[in-house]
């Protein structure tokens, strides 16, 4: 099973200087895996008290009986995995306000050979590390998936986010909340944040800004690119022509589906 190696961060410590109101309802924030996952939970959770963030383990389909606390009502709680959709989730779910964050395929293919090529990333292809694949390969590779590895894009799409997409859930694109964390002061990030919390079910405190300023910086998040160690590759900052046609042969008609042209 592959491991995510990550520091704790200091943010419990940076909430105590908030009145943070009590969760009526349980919150739980889905998402594609290296689609901003740690960034939208540290945004939230400093807007909910400590003791209301279930924090046992990101919640996904291998071990979702052993986390259906999480959504219990009659204790609201914020919690966050990467979730297939199927009955079980969708029952297990049920009580929670659902929150469905993803990103643009294109750039995701390049977060996450980013991602396992890192030394935060543990499992059972070190071989990615190395430079005895191209770029071009492991870009490849993160497409098409690895037999008896890791899924392929159309694998964890379809199941993380496409079907999510026929169910209750409020959806956050990456690219939105990353445009608007970097620009708080417009009102379009006002709209956004608003928008954001009515459907966690918190009310907006005046001091919204100021709780998204802290919960968003980069250097609380291990995951974050910069923070990645041991990367060998210099990846492209953008997907090449060729893998941008790959991905639109694998998973046809899905970046139109997530609403991205």
């Amino acid at each position: 099973m592959p491991r995510i190696l990550v520091k704790a961060d200091t943010l419990d410590t940076e909430a105590e200087r908030f009145d943070l109101a009590p969760l009526a309802q349980p919150v739980f924030l889905n998402s594609v895996p290296k689609s901003g996952s740690h960034l939208l939970r540290n945004i939230l959770r400093m807007f909910v008290p400590v003791q209301q963030q279930y924090r046992a383990d990101f919640i996904q389909w291998a071990n979702l009986q052993q986390h259906r606390a999480a959504f219990d009502p009659a204790a609201p709680r914020l919690s966050w995995g990467h979730l297939f959709f199927a009955d079980a989730s969708a029952i297990e779910t049920a009580p929670a306000r659902r929150i469905l964050l993803y990103r643009d395929p294109y750039d995701w293919v390049i977060a996450r050979a980013r991602f396992f090529a890192s030394e935060q990333f543990s499992g059972n292809m070190d071989f990615l590390k190395s430079k005895a694949l191209s770029i071009d390969e492991l870009l490849t590779m993160m497409i098409f998936g690895l037999p008896g590895k890791a899924p392929s894009l159309n694998d964890i799409y379809e199941m993380n986010a496409a079907a999510w997409l026929g169910a209750r859930v409020h959806i956050v694109r990456f690219e939105d909340l990353a445009t608007h964390v970097a620009d708080l002061d417009n009102g379009g990030a006002e709209d956004f944040f608003g928008a954001l919390l009515d459907a966690c079910g918190i009310a907006r405190p005046d001091d919204w800004r100021d709780r998204v300023r802290i919960g968003s910086d980069r250097r609380q998040s291990a995951t974050a690119r910069e923070n990645l160690t041991g990367v060998e590759h210099d990846f492209p900052s953008q997907l090449p022509r060729r893998h941008k046609a790959l991905v639109d042969y694998h998973a046809p008609g899905l970046r139109a589906l997530l609403g991205y042209d």
